[in-house]
């Protein structure tokens, strides 16, 4: 009778091996990564923490600065501004009043878009121009339909029966919903283009489904179109509520904040009174406020839409 003898079992290294395989792809992982977490580094979160330290000291923009740390003083005296708060209620408005109406002219758009029109990569082109306009010429351009005096609208109007002497942007009552509609054309583009992407990934299948069910048009949306949409939604008015909200060089050129402060959004607030009234430390505490009011503003709105999916 034989007896088999058995192979020793060799030790395995693998742990180790594996261990040195997780480190060498997370290096790898961090080198892709730098390229361009170093640019929101510098660009991004070097200017918030200087902004935030600088809204504890009384600096000022002068030749010779001599900075001072004064607490919590700015943001004291912010508390009682007024016209700060005033600032910070039209940028709401504008803000909000920007992104839903964006959003329901884009939807409209996309889906005009999406509907197999002639010559629709010529239609896609030009819905693109007001995205690929500086806003500065976009704000030009639009003074200039605006003018009370010879403006397009106007005589448009005028050739209609309808009074053609409106100051649009000089008026109280007109000057903020003028401003929010060029607010609108401008945004208008990169949503439509977001929304219409998704619009494409939607199976064609769903759609006709809901046609021999006998859904039409608006009961497709709601129930094929919309549900697919709503992730791409949600991020799209997030971003556009942040973009919306610090928007400068647009309401700058078109009214510098006029008539009487009737579109003083509050980053234009803040920019006047750190470069024109040259109080740098007030003007980051500002800053530091209108930070925290679009992270908590933002924070329920994601909350809500966490929550709508849930139940969903």
């Amino acid at each position: 009778m034989t007896t088999v003898l058995k192979k020793p079992e060799v030790a395995r290294p693998a742990p180790r091996r594996k261990g040195t395989m997780v480190r060498a792809r997370r290096r790898e992982a961090i080198a892709l990564v730098m390229p361009s977490l170093i640019p929101i580094l510098v660009l991004s979160v070097a200017p918030l923490v200087i902004a935030l330290a600088l809204a504890f000291t009384d600096a000022r923009l002068v030749r010779n600065p001599d900075y001072n740390f004064v607490g919590v003083d700015n943001f004291v005296r912010l508390a009682d501004n007024s016209l700060f708060w005033e600032s910070v209620k039209i940028g709401l408005i504008w803000t909000v009043g920007v992104t839903i109406l964006q959003l329901a002219a884009s939807m409209g758009l996309a889906l005009l878009l999406n509907s197999g029109l002639r010559l629709q990569g010529l239609t896609r082109v030009l819905a693109l121009i007001p995205w690929a306009m500086p806003p500065v010429v976009v704000a030009i351009m639009w003074q200039m339909i605006y003018s009370a005096n010879g403006g397009p609208l106007n005589a448009f109007l005028g050739s209609v029966g309808l009074p053609d002497d409106t100051n649009w942007l000089g008026d109280f009552s007109t000057a903020l919903p003028a401003v929010i509609l060029v607010g609108i054309w401008v945004g208008m583009p990169q949503t439509t283009v977001t929304l219409l992407a998704g619009l494409q990934q939607i199976p064609a299948e769903l759609h006709e489904a809901a046609s021999m069910d006998g859904a039409g048009a608006w009961r497709r949306f709601t129930a094929v179109t919309w549900p697919s949409l709503r992730p791409i939604v949600g991020s799209i008015t997030s971003l556009n509520f942040i973009w919306n909200f610090n928007s400068f060089a647009l309401v700058y050129v078109l009214t510098e904040g006029g008539p009487g402060g009737r579109t003083m959004v509050p980053v234009l607030f803040t920019y006047l009174e750190a470069f024109k009234n040259r109080n740098i430390g007030y003007a980051a505490a500002m800053g530091v406020v209108l930070v925290i009011v679009v992270v908590f503003l933002l924070a329920l709105y994601l909350r809500a839409q966490f929550r709508h999916e849930r139940k969903g």
